[in-house]
């Protein structure tokens, strides 16, 4: 079976600096597959270089087959790939339910309220907060309307960048939790780049680590998450 996505042999860099040096990863429809790996080790770089900004210098990066190497990113979102970035941005002077609109995909405006209502049932705070600007929410209700943008798109793919960043235990559980159940109920694909390794390995089913711009281990997400090496790197000595 061919993988939703593909990236093969890509090499990215920031003028002359090489931030991904020859990336293999693979996600398989309807799995969740997660990226780990310090601060600094490249694993935003590859989730905006998937969307096209910037783009790989070479290599290859393919979605259900198709090349989207070279494809500006409005048209990499145009075949439903949708992502939920690194520090939220989402639009701080609008309301809750205005920043849902925006993240609506133009095709599928039919389903609109359907949509909604979906995410209210996601994230209850939302829906509290509906006629809420987006800037006076707190972090986490940021994050949980992020992802609720994201997902007004009925993404066939969903790329998650640092979704747990500064936010407290209780609130990343809740939200690794509403992950968890669109891809149980739903098939919904998952690719996440966490920082919390603990957490992103738990909800994976396979998993990839990035050191340096490289993919130096992958597994299945439990198998990893039992790993000497990995437990000692990014677990806290395993702590957890």
């Amino acid at each position: 079976m061919t993988p939703i996505l593909q990236v093969k042999a890509v090499e990215t860099y920031y003028g002359n600096i090489r931030a991904l040096a020859g990336v293999d990863v693979e996600v398989q429809k309807g799995e969740i597959v997660c990226l780990i790996g310090a601060n600094g080790a490249g694993k935003s770089t590859l989730m905006m270089t998937i969307c096209g900004s910037p783009q790989a210098r070479t290599g290859q990066i393919l979605f259900e087959g198709r090349d989207i190497t070279r494809m500006p990113t409005h048209e990499i979102a145009r075949l439903r790939i949708a992502q939920s970035p690194e520090g939220r941005r989402i639009f701080p002077r609008m309301t809750v339910y205005e920043n849902l609109q925006m993240g609506a995909s133009l095709d599928n405006l039919k389903y609109f309220d359907e949509d909604v209502e979906k995410m209210f049932t996601l994230f209850p705070r939302l829906k509290e907060r509906q006629s809420q600007r987006g800037g006076t929410l707190s972090g986490g209700e940021q994050q949980m309307l992020s992802i609720a943008r994201a997902l007004m798109a009925r993404p066939k793919l969903l790329l998650l960048d640092e979704p747990s960043l500064g936010l407290a235990p209780l609130i990343v559980k809740g939200i690794f939790e509403a992950i968890r159940k669109l891809n149980e109920t739903e098939g919904l694909t998952v690719f996440l780049v966490e920082q919390n390794a603990f957490a992103a390995l738990k909800l994976s089913h396979r998993a990839y680590v990035m050191v340096n711009g490289q993919v130096t281990m992958t597994g299945g997400g439990r198998e990893l998450l039992a790993n000497p090496e990995v437990r000692a790197a990014y677990l806290e000595g395993g702590r957890h």
